[in-house]
C-alpha cells in the first residue's frame, strides 16, 4: 500500500467504525429504549407532514363531552342508567349517522327504582315488593329502548377475567388473507345481554400504552380467545355507512367496510397522527336539559364519552397528557375515512440498514472530498435530505426510521473529519520538525498550507546550491575549549541561517562549521542565482562583524568562504524508515563545495561559478580568476562586485 493510499485509509476506516459502532449501540439498545425514540421520531414526523396530505374524504363528527361542569349540575358518576338512557335518546333524535358509546356498561343496573325494588324483595322475601318493581323506573329497560332505537354501539373491555360474551359481529376473510399476531386476551367484561342485545353493534374501548406510557395506537380489530372482534371506532364506521360486517382480504392486507377500502396494519391497530383537527363538542347537560343546539350532531358520527377524572378515561397521548378517549376514538374514524394508515414496512430494518451504510460512505466521501465548511454545509444538506425523505414517506403512510441513517452518517462525517484533521495536524508537525531548522517561517507556512505543492520522493530541478566554510577552524578547536567553541559555533550558526532564510533559501545540513544551504528547493525561488549571491554577501558582511567583537574575537575565529553554483540537480527524501533527509544530488553541489575550497588558493572570500554568474549579469558579479577544476577543465569564476 502506497502512502498516499494509507494517509486515505485511515481516516476513512476511523468513519467506518464510527458509522458501523453507532449502528451496533442503536441495534443494542434495550428495545424499550428503541421503540420509544422511534415513535417519538414517529410522532413528529407524522405531525410535520399533516398538511402535506391530499385532502381526504371529510366526516362528520361529534363528541357529548360528559365534562366536570356535567357532573356538577347532573349528579355525581356513575350516573343512574336511565340518566344515560335519557343523553342516547336525546343525541339519537339529531338524527346521528351512528353512536357510539365510550363508556363500561358492565352489569346489571341496581342503582334504579326497579332494581331496588327486586332487591329488596329478594332480602326480605316480600312478593308485594317484587310486584312494584314493574311500575317504577327500571335504568335497564329505558337504555335499552334508547340504544335499540338508533344505530348504537356499546363498547367492552379486553380483560383475562372477564366472563361475558361480546356481541359477534360478521367478518369474512378471503383466501389468502395474512394478519400478523393480534392483541389477544383469553376473556372480556362488556354490557349485560339486556343492552347488549339491543345495540346495533359492538366494539372493544380497550387502548394500548406504548412503552413510555403515551396512546398512539387505537384498535381496528382485536381477538377474543380465537375470535376477532372489532374496536369501537371501526364499529362507528361500519353502522354509519350501514355495513352488515367486515371483508378482510388480501396480502398485505385490506380492509372492506361497505363500498370503502382501506389497508389494514397486520397487527391491527390504527398508528394516529398526533395533533388532529378538533372534533365538535357539545356538554352533556346542555343536551340533556334540551339547551343546546344539536344541528353538529345530524348525520355525525357520534361519540359520547367524558373528559372528566371520574370516568377514568383520560389516556396520556402524543396530542396532550390528559386526552380523552372518545378523542382519540373519534381521531382513529377521521384516519380510515380519509385512508390516513400509516403503515411500517415489512422488513423495514433492512431499508434502514442499507440507507444507513449508503449514508455513511456518503459522509466519508464528503468528509474526504470537500473542504471542511464545505463539507459540513454538504452533510447538513444529507441530513436535511433524509429527514425530508422520511417524511415524503410518512406522507405517503409508510414509516421508516431516520435516526439511525442521520445518527450513523454523522458519526462517520465526525470521525472521519476528526481523523483526517489530526492526520492534517500530524502531517504538518512533521512537515515543521523537518523543514523548520531548513527555511524560514514563511516558506514552511507556505508548504504545510499546500503540501502538495512539495514533492518528497525525488525530482529534477534547478538550483543554486551555496557552501560555507570557516578558515583555519581546525587549529581553532585545538587552542579552545568544548564550552567556548560551542558558544561561538551557536551564535555563528544562528546568524547564517536566519540570513539563508531570509533571501529564500534553504539550510541543507550543518556539518562541522560548514553550511550548506540550496535555493530554489523545495518550493520554486524566482532568480534564485542573484538571491543567492545577495545572501553570500550579506553572510560575509554578518560574519566579519560577528568575528571582531565578543568571544569570537578573543579565539580569534577565521573568516567565512563560500563557494556558488547554479545548476540541475536531484532533490528529495534520502534516507531509512524515520532516518529521512530532504537533499540535493548533482554537478552544482559537488562545484559549489569546491569553488568554496578555491577561495583559500584564490585569497577571496566568496566564489561563484560560471553558471550563476551568467545568470546574475556583469552588474553583479565580476571575473576573479580562470581555474582547472576536477571534471570541468578551465573554467572562469566570479565575485560579487561589492565584494573587494
Amino acid at each position: 500500500m502506497s502512502e498516499r493510499q494509507r494517509r486515505l485509509s485511515s481516516p476513512v476506516l476511523a468513519g467506518v467504525l464510527a458509522g458501523l459502532c453507532v449502528l451496533m449501540l442503536l441495534v443494542a439498545a434495550p428495545a424499550a429504549w428503541r421503540q420509544t425514540l422511534r415513535e417519538r421520531v414517529f410522532d413528529a414526523v407524522l405531525s410535520g407532514v399533516a398538511g402535506w396530505r391530499v385532502a381526504g374524504p371529510e366526516t362528520k363528527l361529534a363528541i357529548v363531552d360528559i365534562d366536570t361542569a356535567s357532573l356538577e349540575a347532573v349528579g355525581p358518576w356513575p350516573w343512574r342508567r336511565e340518566i344515560v338512557a335519557r343523553l342516547v335518546s336525546a343525541v339519537n333524535g339529531a338524527k346521528p349517522a351512528a353512536i357510539a358509546v365510550d363508556m363500561l356498561l358492565a352489569g346489571d343496573d341496581t342503582r334504579s327504582p326497579a332494581a331496588l325494588a327486586r332487591q329488596l324483595a329478594a332480602e326480605t322475601g316480600r312478593a308485594d315488593l317484587g310486584e312494584l318493581a314493574p311500575t317504577l323506573i327500571d335504568g335497564d329497560k329505558a337504555l335499552a329502548e334508547a340504544v335499540g332505537a338508533g344505530p348504537v354501539a356499546l363498547g367492552w373491555v379486553l380483560d383475562p377475567r372477564g366472563r361475558d360474551d361480546v356481541a359477534e359481529v360478521p367478518v369474512l376473510t378471503r383466501e389468502g388473507v395474512k394478519l400478523g399476531p393480534l392483541w389477544r386476551e383469553t376473556g372480556a367484561t362488556g354490557p349485560p345481554p339486556t343492552l347488549a342485545s339491543e345495540a346495533a353493534g359492538a366494539g372493544t374501548l380497550s387502548l394500548p400504552g406504548d412503552e413510555d406510557g403515551l396512546v398512539r395506537r387505537v384498535p381496528l380489530f382485536v381477538a377474543v380467545g380465537d375470535d376477532i372482534r372489532p374496536g369501537l371506532a371501526l364499529e362507528a364506521l361500519r353502522l354509519a355507512s350501514g355495513a352488515a360486517g367486515y371483508l378482510l382480504s388480501g396480502d398485505p392486507a385490506r380492509l372492506g367496510v361497505g363500498a370503502m377500502t382501506r389497508r389494514l396494519p397486520s397487527d391491527g391497530m390504527l398508528r394516529l397522527v398526533p395533533g388532529s383537527a378538533g372534533v365538535a363538542t357539545l356538554r352533556a347537560a346542555d343536551v340533556l336539559r334540551g339547551g343546546a343546539d344539536l344541528a353538529p350532531l345530524a348525520g355525525a358520527i357520534v361519540f359520547i364519552g367524558g373528559s372528566a377524572s371520574e370516568l377514568g378515561a383520560l389516556r396520556a397521548s402524543a396530542r396532550d397528557p390528559l386526552t380523552p378517549s372518545s378523542v382519540l376514538q373519534a381521531d382513529a374514524v377521521r384516519q380510515i375515512a380519509a385512508g390516513v394508515v400509516p403503515l411500517r414496512p415489512a422488513r423495514a430494518w433492512i431499508w434502514e440498514l442499507a440507507v444507513s451504510l449508503l449514508g455513511v460512505m456518503v459522509a466519508i466521501g464528503l468528509a474526504r472530498g470537500l473542504r471542511p465548511a464545505l463539507a459540513a454545509s454538504a452533510m447538513a444538506g444529507l441530513l436535511l435530505a433524509s429527514v425530508l425523505g422520511a417524511a415524503g414517506l410518512a406522507a405517503a403512510d409508510l414509516l421508516l426510521d431516520p435516526v439511525p441513517p442521520a445518527a450513523s452518517g454523522v458519526a462517520a462525517f465526525l470521525a472521519t473529519s476528526l481523523a483526517g484533521f489530526s492526520e492534517t495536524r500530524l502531517r504538518e508537525a512533521r512537515l515543521r520538525r523537518r523543514f523548520e531548522q531548513h527555511l524560514a517561517p514563511g516558506v514552511v507556512e507556505r508548504i504545510i498550507a499546500n503540501p502538495t505543492s512539495l514533492k518528497l520522493s525525488g525530482e529534477r530541478r534547478e538550483i543554486t546550491a551555496l557552501f560555507t566554510d570557516i578558515e583555519g577552524f581546525t587549529q581553532t578547536t585545538r587552542d579552545i575549549g568544548p564550552e567556548q567553541l560551542v558558544s561561538v559555533l551557536d551564535g555563528y550558526f544562528d546568524g547564517v541561517t536566519r540570513i539563508v532564510g531570509e533571501h529564500g533559501g534553504m539550510v541543507d545540513k550543518l556539518v562541522g562549521d560548514a553550511v550548506h544551504a540550496f535555493f530554489n528547493a523545495p518550493l520554486d525561488l524566482a532568480d534564485h542565482p542573484r538571491r543567492a549571491v545577495a545572501c553570500a554577501v550579506a553572510i560575509l558582511a554578518w560574519t566579519e562583524s560577528y568575528r571582531a567583537q565578543g568571544l569570537a574575537a578573543t579565539i580569534r575565529l577565521g573568516r567565512t568562504r563560500q563557494g556558488i553554483e547554479t545548476g540541475i540537480a536531484i532533490v528529495g527524501d534520502v534516507g531509512v524508515g524515520a532516518k529521512l533527509d530532504y537533499t540535493a544530488h548533482g554537478d552544482a553541489v559537488n562545484t559549489a563545495a569546491r569553488l568554496e575550497a578555491l577561495n583559500k588558493e584564490l585569497g577571496s572570500s566568496i566564489c561563484i561559478g560560471p553558471a550563476a554568474a551568467r545568470r546574475c549579469g556583469v552588474s553583479l558579479v565580476r571575473p576573479l580568476a580562470t581555474v582547472e577544476l576536477r571534471g570541468l577543465g578551465q573554467v572562469e569564476v566570479f565575485t560579487p562586485m561589492e565584494v573587494a
